[in-house]
């Protein structure tokens, strides 16, 4: 079995807000709200929900860019606090949603990838310079575009150099916060492939967050599925596309389109939009809009249950 390369134990983040623009008084959001999770090394996790479920934050606590207000993030072994930036930023790597914000207009593509071996005094000029035409390459695209500037390239394209740049120190774990969203279709695909390609040849670990689940699958081992900062299912992916077991896993999987005219769909049995995560329902933060609700759901918050074979949910069905 691999060993884990980063383990979280009931790591919360909260924000304060303000009530209203004349309002003095202030509340907090829960942003992560108790999260227990794992990742293998050289594995994909993927990371799906909602929007505003707290997957993005979620990012940022992985990469060390924010720090829980409290639980523990361990990172090969140590607590991610005690590794300092510099050491974090040859470790950790990320790729952001939108490719056409995320690389700095101003610079050229071989400055862009070169910035953190640079930084961190990876080599001299030659060959820094000699490492980003080899990375270009392992990208699919070509050594002369490193004196290109960000402009002259195509959503897919600027999404590979991203994609570059993460691998340029050799980390050991790639936060992918919506990488290929942005992207066309037939884009997609490709970057998906490129990914894979890459994690089989540096032996990468991958935390893939999405909210399009037939992406997920493509390219995940494992899923983890958030609802309002609470994790409610984690399972291997082949298992939780099968045989859902969380009603809200359930409801993501039948919105999912299914590319034939002759399936005929079924109206999904969700009601209402998701709660505030100012003021989230007691019990499980799912049971104002579960068709399943149970009269403990609405009083008690539920605690992981063991299904075997790698499988947690956290229902109150089970």
């Amino acid at each position: 079995m691999n060993r884990n390369i980063i383990e979280l134990s009931e790591v919360k983040r909260t924000y304060p807000v303000s009530r209203g623009v004349f309002s003095l008084s202030k509340t907090t959001v829960k942003a992560v709200n108790g999260i227990t999770l794992h990742v293998g090394d050289g594995e994909t996790l993927g990371l799906v929900g909602e929007s505003g479920c707290g997957k993005s934050t979620l990012a940022r606590l992985l990469t060390g860019l924010e720090k829980p207000d409290s639980g523990s993030i361990i990172f090969k072994g140590k607590a991610l606090d005690q590794w300092t930036a510099a050491e974090l930023g040859t470790m950790v790597q990320m790729v952001f949603q939108d490719p056409y914000s995320s690389l700095n207009p101003r610079h050229r593509i071989g400055s862009i990838i070169s910035e953190g071996m640079r930084i961190n005094n990876l080599g001299n000029r030659k060959e820094i310079a000699a490492r980003v035409d080899e990375l270009l390459v392992q990208v699919g695209l070509r050594p002369e575009h490193a004196t290109r500037y960000p402009h002259e390239f195509s959503g897919g394209q600027r999404q590979r150099v991203a994609i570059a740049r993460a691998i340029a120190m050799n980390p050991d774990l790639i936060v992918c916060d919506e990488p290929v969203s942005a992207l066309d279709v037939s884009v997609q695909a490709q970057v998906l492939n490129l990914l894979k390609s890459i994690q089989k040849e540096f032996g990468l670990s991958y935390v893939f967050i999405s909210h399009d689940l037939s992406v997920v699958s493509h390219i995940s081992d494992r899923v983890a599925v958030m609802y309002l900062g609470m994790l409610m299912e984690v399972s291997p992916t082949e298992d939780l596309y099968r045989d859902p077991l969380h009603p809200y896993t359930r409801i993501l999987l039948d919105a999912v389109p299914v590319p034939d005219p002759s399936v005929r769909f079924e109206e999904v049995a969700i009601s209402g939009e998701m709660p505030s995560p100012i003021s989230p329902p007691s019990g499980c933060p799912f049971h104002p809009r579960c068709p399943m609700v149970m009269e403990i759901c609405s009083k008690e918050r539920p605690i992981m249950r063991d299904m075997g074979k790698g499988r947690n949910v956290f229902c109150h069905l089970y």
